[in-house]
């Protein structure tokens, strides 16, 4: 028992010289997060602690700029006086490594924590494509939301306007079974029928008699002639209306002058004039279409309510003056490209000159694009030779040479294929 408080006082001694003295137990700065004393000092990262049975925990502390939490736990009662003893000497032996670990990761945690003064930019990036998804779903409940008074709208302008819709289907579909037709009789030269092609003309001329029966009453024939129609009132729609029908009756009447062309006997009509004519003729639809919405457009835009007064009047003439330059603009390059083709029609195309025999041998008496005996073969101005037929039909698309690529023709005449344009001219 002596033994015992003896061992106790001189420890309890120890420990008050080490509190009276707690200048000389700290490590330096090098060494800072090591508590001196007679409890264990551990630096840890800030995770939850556990406390392990039979200690207790007497301190924790934690170094704001280390962010190190340190737990000074000191043993149980029945600990004995030699296990304080060795687990001091454990201690001092960890305080030196855990100090020097700890001064060589410093710098680490002032690097790491640098980069810890942008994050309200990324707040700010990261926020806007939140706000466009909400905006995209507030878009998608409205039209949720609308879409069966939009079903119900469409319903009624259909309704409303049911004839004018379906005439304007019908048109169409004859123009592509009309147009397609007559490319693949056009395609077959020589061997193409002429009773089919009698039978698209008798098509053609029914519904444009049909259209013009069912709208006898607002006289649309009159824009063929560059005469308005008796539509009252003649306001936008009712304009752009009449100008489409129009425009589809145009194409109908020069692809019926197409299956005329197609009708002639092939001694009148060879297969080289054949697309001279095709073109000329879609040529001169092109330019009719382009001038027959003229008189419907500047009556439209000098149209004017008496109320307004003469400002009105004087503001539609200046807008219809200027639609007239626009258009007379328009019109200049394709009254040029028409003079091309008629004079291509009348003068001929000097694509080359006849073949003679040494020429064909010397070419190895095989066309380059048929890849057979040549028939009429013709000389370029780049002295290579080619069938007449052959070359005839590569010129329908192209305007060099096969071979060469040297520029033989001025232009492309791109509808000797029997094609009539598409575009629907409206204004």
């Amino acid at each position: 028992m002596k033994l015992r408080v003896q061992n106790e006082r001189t420890g309890s001694g120890r420990a008050v010289k080490l509190r009276d003295y707690p200048a000389a137990m700290q490590p330096d700065s090098s060494e800072r997060g090591v508590h001196a004393g007679n409890g264990l000092s551990l630096p840890l990262q800030p995770q939850p602690l556990t406390r392990a049975p039979g200690a207790h925990v007497a301190a924790v502390a934690s170094d704001p700029e280390s962010a190190e939490v340190r737990v000074s736990m000191t043993g149980g009662p029945g600990e004995s006086s030699g296990g304080a003893s060795s687990r001091r000497s454990r201690i001092n032996s960890h305080s030196h490594s855990h100090s020097h670990a700890h001064g060589h990761s410093r710098p680490q945690h002032h690097s790491s924590s640098e980069p810890d003064t942008d994050p309200p930019d990324s707040d700010l990036d990261s926020g806007e494509p939140s706000a466009s998804l909400s905006e995209l779903r507030c878009l998608f409940r409205w039209l949720q939301k609308s879409l069966p008074f939009l079903v119900i709208l469409c319903a009624k302008l259909v309704l409303q306007h049911a004839l004018g819709l379906a005439v304007g289907v019908g048109l169409f579909t004859t123009f592509l079974y009309v147009n397609k037709n007559i490319q693949t009789q056009v395609f077959l030269r020589d061997r193409h029928r002429k009773l089919y092609c009698l039978g698209l003309l008798l098509f053609l001329i029914s519904s444009t008699l049909l259209l013009y029966y069912t709208f006898s009453t607002e006289t649309l024939y009159h824009c063929l002639i560059f005469l308005t129609p008796t539509i009252e009132p003649l306001g936008f729609w009712e304009n752009l209306w009449a100008i489409g029908i129009t425009n589809f009756i145009i194409k109908f009447f020069f692809m019926g002058i197409k299956c005329l062309i197609l009708l002639l006997p092939s001694s009148l009509v060879t297969y080289r004039t054949l697309g001279r004519w095709l073109s000329l003729t879609e040529e001169l639809g092109q330019v009719h279409q382009a001038t027959a919405p003229v008189p419907l457009w500047f009556r439209y835009l000098v149209t004017f309510q008496e109320a307004d007064g003469a400002p009105a009047l004087t503001m539609g003439v200046l807008l219809a003056l200027l639609y007239l330059i626009l258009k007379l603009l328009g019109l200049y390059s394709q009254w040029t490209s028409l003079l091309k083709t008629v004079r291509v029609v009348f003068a001929g195309e000097h694509t080359g000159t006849a073949a003679t025999g040494s020429q064909c041998r010397e070419a190895g008496d095989v066309c380059p694009i048929c890849q057979g005996e040549y028939k009429e073969p013709r000389a370029l101005l780049c002295q290579h030779i080619f069938c007449d037929e052959c070359i005839a039909l590569w010129f329908n698309r192209e305007k060099s040479c096969p071979l060469c690529r040297t520029v033989i023709t001025e232009k492309v005449y791109q509808w000797r294929d029997g094609a009539t344009s598409p575009h629907l001219q409206i204004y």
